[in-house]
């Protein structure tokens, strides 16, 4: 594994995609963004920050979901995943992160296990499977602010309060020990979905997450078989592993 990331729980690649991949993307993911917000108008005014399920059939034609999958199973991102995943790699989903509506409103910190597991099971999930976090900035953005090394470290007890908002902490508020990750468009930002993390609002962000995780069926539950390629569709792809490890892994 890498061992930047081994200690720290993220990696960031500057400069990862090139002007024509962005604009290749851009088309595609906006394209789903209009259709979503289309179907999702009270969400998205009320309280939305992300969407889910981009490869999925509702809001992109073939062709559209044909230019994500390609991206997803090409080379150049595997060769990222297999850096920290290098056995088995599964796809588990994508999703979309932009500004809310309400410009007030506040960002938080969270460990994303923290909404399935109590505290124990998130002390023990720490030392357990890997979901990792594959972010393309598709423009300029302020980026994420995260602390390093709590993938593996449990939660001081300011980061605790805050989190759970607990003693009078609200999960906005500030951690002493956040580092801000600035991303430009192009850039790639890896990281832990179960290090304390929170996105940073401003400038119309526009970010690509795909999610890939151990070979693990705890995991593999929340993988949608609606948003995995067909057979056809497997062939276009370079590398289609993480793809594959999935279809079997709910199919079994």
């Amino acid at each position: 594994m890498n061992n930047f990331f081994l200690k720290n729980g993220f990696i960031k690649k500057q400069g990862f995609l090139v002007k024509n991949q962005i604009n290749d993307l851009r088309t595609a993911i906006e394209s789903f963004h209009h259709s979503w917000i289309e179907a999702n108008k009270d969400f998205y005014q009320s309280k939305a920050i992300n969407s889910a399920y981009l490869t999925g059939k509702e809001h992109l034609n073939e062709e559209q979901r044909n230019v994500l999958f390609q991206f997803i199973g090409s080379n150049q991102l595997m060769e990222q995943v297999y850096s920290i995943i290098p056995t088995d790699p599964a796809f588990m989903n994508t999703q979309l992160f932009f500004d809310p509506v309400n410009p007030e409103q506040k960002n938080y910190w969270h460990r994303d296990i923290q909404y399935d597991l109590d505290l124990e099971q998130q002390k023990a999930a720490l030392s357990g499977s890997q979901a990792l976090h594959f972010r393309i900035a598709l423009k300029d953005e302020p980026g994420i602010e995260l602390v390093t090394g709590s993938h593996k470290n449990w939660d001081t007890q300011e980061e605790l309060d805050v989190r759970l908002e607990q003693n009078g902490k609200k999960s906005h508020h500030d951690l002493s020990t956040g580092k801000v990750i600035e991303l430009k468009a192009g850039d790639l930002l890896i990281f832990s979905g179960k290090m304390i993390h929170r996105g940073i609002y401003g400038l119309d962000r526009l970010s690509l997450d795909i999610l890939f995780c151990d070979n693990d069926k705890e995991l593999l539950q929340y993988a949608n078989p609606n948003c995995l390629p067909s057979e056809e569709q497997l062939k276009l792809i370079e590398d289609p592993t993480a793809f594959i490890t999935t279809s079997k892994a709910i199919n079994r």
